[in-house]
């Protein structure tokens, strides 16, 4: 038997077309190494951010590695959430 707010959290998301399973692997982090500029790193960003992220690239005919590239020239922070800003203002245009 559920709790009532683990069955609010499920009804939440089913409103939304999802499971509550399915939102938990799309939040859940994954690091990644990449290679800006020559030399290599790694980026945390949630599984949701990467899928978005791909697309992204996809769409502009790049690969990820050069999108990311393309974020950290601009950046003045970090570069996992200045990824995430990028994602949100592109999502925004649709």
């Amino acid at each position: 038997m559920l709790t009532q707010s683990a069955e609010a959290v499920n009804i939440y998301w089913e409103q939304r077309g999802m499971s509550a399973p399915l939102m938990t692997e799309k939040l859940s982090l994954r690091k990644r190494s990449v290679t800006i500029a020559g030399h290599g790193t790694s980026v945390s960003l949630e599984n949701a951010f990467w899928d978005a992220l791909k697309d992204l690239a996809e769409d502009r005919g790049i690969s990820m590695n050069a999108l990311i590239t393309e974020i950290d020239k601009e950046r003045t922070g970090n570069l996992s959430s200045a990824i995430r800003v990028f994602i949100l203002e592109n999502m925004r245009r649709f």
